[in-house]
């Protein structure tokens, strides 16, 4: 706090004003009344002065006029009697004798006159003269009639002389003010005295109250203070006092009503503080409670934090989490408590069924002992009549804060907050889970994905490798399974996949991975497989499936048969690509031998599947040399429709020499196995950079990057030598890697994807939505557009888990200004989907078929 930079006291201050006061009457007083008897003498002075004149001049003029003549020796006697008669008194009377006079009468001793005593001479007229000692008065002797008769050579009005009469007043003054002086030495002290008391008196009156609000001022040191601040209502005895002590008494009244403690807000941050939700709830939102809970005890003691969700209609989930071990009678009372509460509230009062569980995070340590009332007094709920996020339908705490009105009310006001934060805990937890749940799984059949079976694939073939055990790789096709979409419909063709994917479940082990390849083709890897294993379930699969039977819409009854390659680890490949390239060649070997049958490979045919491999090397060497991988371009519109396409999908095609093409899953494995896989995607950018300048595009071109990018150093800075020898924007250029390349490679693509930006480029994840690290890219690299799997678009009109997922991940993009574009859009219906869903771009062969043109306008 500031010091006062005054330390002057109103009493101090009201003496010294006394004094000072005192002081000033003293002076003014004895201004005035030395100058009003100042004014007084002089005044007299000049009466007496003009009085003591004219007796002086009636004098003379009467000894004039008895004798003819004037003696000179009369008039030195008449003057040395007027000297000797004021000697002894302030008065000096000089009679000057005029120039007439002397030149009649003859020149006598006198002074010269000065200037006033000239002018007197020369005008005749009366002249009082205050001078700095005294008064001056000059009074002019003027002939009249008779004085003619001896002043012969003068005439009736002319000055004859002047009669100067001079008082001297300083002893008069020095004595007027000596005795003012001591008359003012006993006034001054009496007045001082009166003003010391009246001031004492003024301090008195005003000291109790200033001393009241100065003593409840000085308790209040934090703003909670201001809840017990009361003001005496008591009167200061001056008016204007009072108006302000009552303005000053609002005022504490009004900052009672909205005063918030300092520590009260410290309090709610701390607690706001633990409410911050980490990537920790994707593990386990329970523990996540636990772990709230310990931190809410770093700022308040509660004991208990209790959850409750509802799960169906008038069945709830009461979730309740100790601080520690509480003792049997304390568990008992608190889920009375909490039921007696629910039964009292009209929403819940219904509820026919409660699953309570019981969580306790510190289970070393014994809980105090709580009864009823404890409970009852200190548990601090809230709830809501509709459930929010997460099921979440009330929250409660336990804690000893009802002492703190101010605390109680921070308390109340966190509830709502936990509330939403614990709804959306167990909502991230629940998503995730089914999120990370449904990356792995086909959604159709539940099996595992495409993606998923390669990762599994490669890491039972290091496990296998390690521990010296066998695996078999089967790859399985429906036969003619075209034909029963073609006749019944794909709803029934989706049914009969599902009813082959339990058939599968049931036939292959548990530890074995099953899993959707796509389309109609599945792959099963048999893991720690002895000799014949796989080939016994093999022949078990086709025997089940000849008994797998669905009615169909129109009442037929339908089978199907499954051709079936098999593989063996180590024994015909040791790696993945190798592996599912021999038994994806047994399995069409078996097709075109009449299929529903099993072949598995011998020594001849994996001969005979790396001779194939070869002469394919040559095939792809060849076509690079004579630059025959050409672009073919797909469509990419807005959701919502639009004339010009946002922009296109860059796809690869082989030209062989009889003029045909094949599409890149022709020739892309034999060429990531051979290495030139980058080859290829320079040819193909630089045939489409060339187009695009040539049809004067401006949208995306999207461009497929193979794996092999990420590790070339060379990657970018060849792609920007592309485009600028092109003339065209890096900022149309968009290049698309596929998540399951991201997800195997972060920390290269990290480095990738700040050189792709850099040059300007844009940057896409392909295949969104099929692994966890879709949510880890979104936040940490700047992507500009993600590509939603395909297989979440293709069963958008049948599956609703699909649509609440691919509605869930446009919405994420959306909020992180990430652009969205749905594959496989293959009909009117499905566009329709994409469009509710909220999805910003489609893409299929309903939007466009790839073509080996550009044409956008």
């Amino acid at each position: 706090m500031d010091k006062p930079r005054s330390r002057i006291t109103i009493r101090s201050f009201l003496l010294l004003a006394a004094l000072a006061g005192s002081l000033l009457i003293f002076a003014g007083a004895y201004a005035v009344v030395s100058a009003a008897y100042d004014r007084s003498v002089r005044e007299d002075a000049r009466n007496v002065s003009a009085l003591i004149a004219g007796q002086t001049f009636d004098a003379m003029y009467q000894l004039m006029r008895k004798e003819r003549r004037w003696r000179r020796e009369e008039l030195e006697a008449f003057l040395e009697a007027l000297r000797v008669r004021f000697a002894d008194s302030p008065y000096t009377i000089q009679i000057h004798r005029g120039e007439s006079v002397d030149a009649h009468f003859g020149a006598i001793p006198q002074p010269p006159p000065d200037g006033p005593l000239r002018e007197a001479l020369a005008g005749g007229r009366e002249r009082v003269i205050d001078e700095s000692g005294g008064v001056r008065y000059l009074f002019p002797l003027v002939a009249r009639r008779e004085c003619l008769r001896c002043h012969e050579n003068a005439a009736a009005g002319d000055t004859l002389g002047v009669i100067d009469v001079r008082m001297d007043l300083r002893p008069e003054l020095e004595r007027a003010r000596a005795d003012f002086m001591v008359t003012l030495g006993w006034i001054v002290p009496m007045m001082v005295a009166g003003a010391v008391g009246l001031a004492l008196l003024i301090h008195l009156r005003l000291g109790a109250s200033l001393r009241a609000l100065r003593d409840q001022v000085g308790r209040v040191n934090k703003v909670s203070d201001l809840v017990h601040f009361r003001m005496d209502r008591r009167h200061a005895g001056f008016g204007e006092l009072d108006e302000i002590l009552t303005e000053v008494r609002g005022l504490a009244d009004r900052l009672h009503d909205v005063a918030v403690d300092k520590d009260l807000l410290q309090f709610e941050i701390r607690l706001l503080q633990r409410f911050i939700i980490t990537s920790d709830v994707v593990r386990d939102w329970r523990e996540y409670i636990k772990h709230l809970l310990a931190e809410i005890n770093e700022v308040m003691e509660a004991y208990v934090l209790f959850t409750l969700f509802k799960v169906e209609e008038e069945v709830f989930n009461l979730e309740v989490f100790w601080r520690d071990r509480p003792a049997p009678h304390t568990v008992e009372g608190m889920e009375r408590s909490v039921r007696a509460v629910l039964q009292r509230h009209p929403c819940f009062g219904n509820a026919t069924a409660f699953e309570v569980h019981h969580h306790v995070v510190h289970p070393d340590r014994q809980l105090p002992t709580l009864d009823a009332a404890d409970i009852e007094l200190q548990s601090k709920s809230l709830f809501v009549e509709t459930p929010m996020i997460g099921g979440i339908v009330g929250i409660g705490v336990q804690a000893g804060v009802d002492r703190d009105p101010g605390r109680l009310l921070v308390m109340e006001s966190v509830l709502s907050t936990l509330l939403n934060v614990v709804g959306s805990v167990r909502a991230i937890h629940k998503y995730t889970k089914e999120l990370e749940y449904y990356a792995t799984r086909d959604p159709l059949t539940d099996l595992y994905n495409q993606r998923t079976f390669w990762e599994l694939l490669e890491y039972e073939l290091d496990r296998a490798g390690r521990k010296n055990e066998r695996l078999a790789l089967l790859v399985i096709d429906l036969d003619n399974f075209k034909d029963i979409n073609d006749t019944y419909g794909h709803a029934f063709g989706d049914r009969f996949l599902q009813a082959f994917a339990g058939l599968l479940r049931r036939v292959f082990r548990l530890g074995d991975v099953v899993a959707r390849y796509g389309g109609d083709e599945f792959v099963v890897l048999v893991t720690d497989a002895p000799d014949n294993q796989a080939w016994t379930a093999a022949v078990r699969l086709l025997e089940e499936c000849g008994a797998l039977a669905l009615e169909a819409p129109d009442g037929r009854t339908v089978h199907i048969s499954v051709t079936v390659g098999i593989a063996l680890y180590p024994d015909h490949a040791e790696s993945a690509g190798d592996l599912f390239l021999i038994a994806d060649n047994m399995m069409y070997q078996a097709k075109e031998a009449g299929k529903d049958r099993v072949l598995l490979a011998g020594e001849d045919d994996v001969t005979e599947v790396f001779r194939g491999v070869g002469e394919q090397n040559v095939a792809i060497t060849a076509a690079l040399r004579e630059r025959r991988f050409v672009p073919h371009f797909q469509p990419i519109v807005a959701a919502g429709g639009a004339e010009t396409p946002l922009g296109f999908e860059v796809l690869s095609r082989l030209r062989d020499g009889g003029g045909g093409e094949s599409a890149d899953a022709s020739f892309i494995p034999v060429a990531e196995r051979m290495g030139v896989v980058h080859r290829i995607d320079y040819q193909v950018m630089e045939h489409a950079f060339e187009a695009a300048r040539r049809a004067g595009f401006p949208g995306k071109l999207f461009v497929n990057l193979s794996p092999k990018a990420l590790i070339l150093s060379e990657f970018v800075p060849t792609a920007a030598r592309l485009a600028g020898d092109a003339g065209i924007d890096p900022g149309q250029v968009v290049f698309e890697l596929s998540e399951r390349e991201t997800v195997r490679n972060i920390a290269l693509l990290e480095r990738f994807v700040r050189d792709l930006k850099l040059r300007g480029f844009q940057f896409a994840v392909d295949d969104f939505g099929s692994g966890l690290s879709s949510f880890h890219h979104l936040r940490h690299f700047p992507i500009d557009y993600v590509k939603i799997d395909g297989q979440f678009i293709g069963s958008l009109t049948r599956d609703e888990r699909d649509r609440v997922f691919v509605r869930h991940l446009a919405a994420m993009a959306g909020e992180l200004g990430v652009q969205t574009v749905a594959e496989f859009v293959e009909d009117a219906e499905v566009l329709a989907a994409v469009r509710e869903a909220g999805i910003d771009y489609a893409q299929g062969y309903f939007i466009g078929r790839p073509s080996a043109t550009l044409d956008w306008e």
